[in-house]
């Protein structure tokens, strides 16, 4: 009877983990968004773009444009139980109209964060104890960075002619452990982009930039200003590729 208990209480404290990192990252947001006047520019990536929506408001306000919207609240950059990949929005969007010229797109972080929200079985987060994210989690991380090269390498062959990439910034107070995981990340995020891929890809790098006031209570998702921050760093990449 005990063991009976024993794995009940562990389906439980899962279970409950996993309904914790669906809230936190953020699995409501935004339907696909598949009629625009640009249609051969498109978003996809995770709930940093689609849980506010912001940053796209504000890069279609200024380009005086809209583009298709496909990005998911909790998307992982590939597979994933909460929410249509980022590989996954990238097959949608082809199959809607195929002619992408310019992705504007995030993605991974939600591939440490999911995990790392329920129980850190990869070690991302820092303690006392552990100054550095474990070796498992930096694993994770590459295994990502195959995942974001092979992605952009596809984008590239199928005549995506730009792709604008950005990255994470800093999490603050619960989450600031989890900031060496992310600028490990970050690091292979933009040599992924810059260096590693065929595709002509530029990465925007926010770290140093988003403080504690522009990210919500929850430590992670920007707030409005914040995405604001986020869609002022982007324009002046995109700009000059509409």
């Amino acid at each position: 009877m005990s063991t009976f208990k024993n794995a009940v209480t562990r389906i439980a404290k899962l279970a409950a983990g996993a309904v914790v990192a669906v809230s936190v990252v953020g699995c409501t947001g935004n339907p696909y968004e598949e009629s625009a006047s640009r249609m051969d520019v498109i978003t996809i990536g995770d709930s940093i773009f689609d849980l506010n929506g912001v940053i796209e408001d504000t890069l279609e306000s200024y380009a005086g444009e809209t583009f298709r919207d496909y990005t998911q609240s909790g998307a992982e950059l590939s597979g994933g139980a909460f929410a249509r990949s980022v590989v996954g929005q990238y097959a949608d969007a082809k199959s809607t109209d195929s002619n992408i010229n310019t992705i504007v797109m995030d993605g991974g972080g939600n591939d440490i964060l999911i995990p790392a929200m329920i129980f850190d079985p990869y070690g991302c987060r820092t303690h006392w104890w552990r100054w550095y994210p474990s070796r498992s989690c930096v694993n994770l991380i590459t295994d990502q960075y195959v995942n974001a090269v092979n992605l952009l390498n596809q984008m590239d062959s199928e005549g995506v002619d730009n792709v604008v990439w950005l990255g994470y910034y800093e999490l603050p107070r619960s989450n600031s452990n989890l900031n060496s995981a992310l600028n490990i990340g970050d690091d292979y995020l933009g040599y992924a982009c810059e260096v590693s891929t065929t595709a002509d890809c530029a990465f925007v790098d926010p770290r140093g930039t988003v403080p504690s006031s522009q990210v919500e209570g929850d430590d992670i998702h920007p707030t409005p200003a914040g995405s604001v921050n986020l869609a002022n760093q982007i324009w002046p990449v995109l700009q000059p590729l509409l």
